[in-house]
């Protein structure tokens, strides 16, 4: 690594480059892109990001959960400076080529299952989503889609709709597309049920609002990313799945921030042996190439016309070539075990620091997905202001950390793959001074 994989702060953060460079920022890009951590980044690798003023930070972000191998993986690179020596672009609808089949094939043989599968790739996440609800709609011949509750799902009219959170992500932007329903998720920090309890209680509201005859599909994320980082209690996921299958609706996993060894496995559905009939990926596919597919059983994938699904840069043949390079990144460096290894690490350190801060109510997660909801002590009231002054502080002593939940109280921890336990624990230390200092 040529990045010296250390903390380093030679100014304050934001620096004098990067506060030169916001002033550019703010004259040219809209004003509704906005930024977690004011600072403009050079070089990264390993788990730290270098700014433009030579500040070293930690990154326990990953861009969210993309940079799962971390940047400039050497398989990545390679692959993309082959490709983009040889060709960037034909459209794989008007002259197909390998790495498209390669990375279909590869997602076969890696999501949960052993049927027969097939793929379409696409750009985004929501590009996924959104794709994968019209698979369902034209294989079932139903028009309806359940979602849950603090579910995210993207960003385009339809993934709006199916996203649970109004601000940042819907305000204003409505009409919204129809016939998306929304049942209640299981929180066990929030309504103490069971997992078979919460699908008894979701499963109840969606026969009753929507009926299974009209509904297309479920769609839900395995462990919860923008809406806080929410694990259903053990068996929720399998009874939803049990009941999808006995009625003809198609069970869709959203793994676009699970995905790809972040929670210790493959894909999260496979902690509960869930096999999903479709699969939506991006983020951590590619080593940060534009990526996403959706993934499922060949019969649902085949049930749409030709020329149903495609666009012009999906599956485009440089961002294919990172995925093929991060695929192998993951295999041989067996990063499922080492997503294991730091959600020991975290846990371990997050313990220690609800045993001393009684405002972190919850310790959640698995692998290197893992996060603490804060609220008022002895209650489930959320504490936003807390998160905030917590992030912040983290924030000036050069450690990148993310905050989500519907109330916005949730720090969640997506570090890259590529940390080193040494630089974990330097940034786990930088976070128990931020509760400490705000205390």
């Amino acid at each position: 690594m040529s990045i010296a994989q250390e903390r380093r702060l030679v100014t304050a953060i934001p620096g004098p480059g990067s506060q030169e460079r916001l002033d550019r920022k703010k004259a040219h890009v809209a004003d509704g892109v906005g930024t977690t951590l004011p600072v403009f980044i050079v070089e990264a690798g390993g788990g730290v990001l270098v700014d433009v003023d030579g500040n070293h930070l930690i990154d326990l972000g990953s861009g969210i959960a993309v940079v799962s191998v971390g940047n400039a993986a050497p398989a990545v690179v390679r692959n993309v400076q082959e490709q983009v020596a040889a060709f960037t672009h034909t459209c794989f609808m008007v002259t197909p080529y390998d790495g498209y089949v390669d990375v279909c094939a590869a997602l076969a043989e890696l999501t949960p299952g052993d049927h027969a599968k097939k793929s379409a790739l696409f750009n985004s996440g929501a590009e996924a989503v959104e794709n994968a609800v019209k698979i369902a709609r034209v294989a079932t011949g139903k028009d309806a889609v359940a979602v849950f509750d603090h579910a995210y799902h993207g960003r385009t009219n339809l993934t709006m709709a199916m996203t649970a959170k109004n601000m940042p992500y819907k305000n204003g932007f409505g009409p919204f597309a129809g016939e998306v329903y929304r049942a209640p998720m299981s929180y066990p920090l929030r309504d103490g049920l069971t997992g078979e309890q919460a699908a008894a209680r979701a499963i109840d509201v969606i026969e009753k609002q929507v009926g299974a005859a009209n509904l297309a599909c479920v769609v839900i994320e395995p462990i919860q990313g923008e809406g806080g980082f929410v694990v259903p209690a053990p068996g929720f996921l399998p009874a939803l799945a049990a009941w999808a299958r006995d009625n003809g609706v198609v069970f869709i996993a959203d793994e676009i921030q699970t995905g790809f060894c972040r929670t210790g496995d493959w894909f999260a559905s496979d902690d509960e042996g869930v096999v999903p009939d479709l699969v939506t990926t991006a983020k951590g596919i590619a080593g940060g190439l534009p990526l996403a597919g959706v993934t499922g059983r060949a019969d649902l994938m085949d049930s749409v016309h030709v020329g149903g699904l495609g666009g012009t840069y999906g599956g485009n043949p440089v961002a294919c070539a990172a995925a093929l390079g991060a695929i192998e990144e993951m295999r041989e460096g067996a990063l499922d075990e080492r997503a294991r290894e730091i959600g020991t690490i975290m846990a371990t350190r997050l313990g220690e620091l609800a045993a001393v801060h009684d405002v972190i109510a919850d310790i959640r997660g698995r692998g290197a997905m893992m996060a603490i909801e804060l609220c008022r002590p002895g209650t489930t009231e959320p504490d936003a202001a807390r998160t905030a002054a917590v992030a912040a502080h983290c924030h000036q002593q050069g450690v990148v950390v993310l905050t989500c939940g519907t109330w916005g109280n949730v720090f969640r921890f997506l570090p890259p793959l590529s940390i080193s336990d040494e630089l974990l624990q330097e940034a786990f230390d930088v976070v128990a001074e931020a509760f400490s200092a705000t205390a």
